[in-house]
């Protein structure tokens, strides 16, 4: 069984995709910019909130007002980031267990540092012990910057090898994938988010999880599910 779980955010614990659209298509309104599908906004996200917007402009970073653009963004989803958003089916209820079981919980997200403290702090208050966002310091996921820092401050040692094993990274995305990767930990990719099964085994998932359930029999240390 692990005892720390270090969870990604939107896709994998909070279905945010359409606060994150409603904002990308304010801002792209905005600036005279044709809007984006949900299914779009769903391609775009998992890099970062800037990429996010370089995405979803027609002309990208050569955009003359791109940085007005993102700051537009950032303001209205700022304002706007909880309208829509809900953790997925089962999520409170499994961090609820992994605390009564001992086993500690981080966030790790690409998503700005301020919004992923508010937001796992009015979802889940207690549950997570340590909230994780994107700041210009520290290199973004897939670096393992950001996860070592969680380990850091639950008291681990990212150089032990012991440490790293007791830690199981979940999220829903290559990027997640590529990130466990580089942190040396055991990742469980989630079958509910922001990419399908078929997207995540291309990019090399080792177990996946399909609910609640089986991503809570996965974190006790039943045998992964063959991909």
């Amino acid at each position: 069984m692990y005892r720390f779980a270090i969870f990604d955010l939107d896709g994998t614990l909070l279905d945010t995709l359409d606060d994150l659209a409603a904002a990308v298509n304010a801002a792209l309104s905005a600036h005279g910019k044709p809007t984006r599908t949900r299914d779009e906004v769903r391609s775009f996200v998992g890099d970062g909130v800037a990429l996010l917007v370089e995405r979803a402009l027609p002309d990208g970073r050569n955009y003359p007002a791109f940085d007005a653009c993102l700051a537009d963004f950032k303001r209205v989803y700022a304002e706007n980031s909880r309208v829509y958003t809900r953790p997925y089916e089962g999520v409170p209820a499994l961090l609820a267990r992994l605390r009564e079981r001992g086993i500690r919980v981080a966030v790790v997200s690409n998503k700005y540092a301020a919004a992923v403290r508010e937001l796992c702090a009015y979802y889940f208050g207690d549950l997570v012990e340590v909230a994780v966002g994107e700041r210009p310091e520290v290199k973004k996921k897939p670096a393992p910057d950001t996860v070592f820092e969680a380990m850091r401050t639950l008291g681990l040692n990212p150089d032990s090898p012991a440490d790293r094993a007791a830690c199981v990274y979940i999220g829903d995305s290559d990027v997640d994938i590529l990130t466990a990767r580089a942190a040396g930990l055991d990742c469980i990719s989630v079958l509910w988010g922001f990419r399908d099964e078929a997207f995540l085994l291309r990019a090399g998932a080792a177990a996946t999880a399909a609910n609640v359930e089986e991503l809570e029999g996965l974190i006790w240390g039943v045998a992964p599910n063959p991909s």
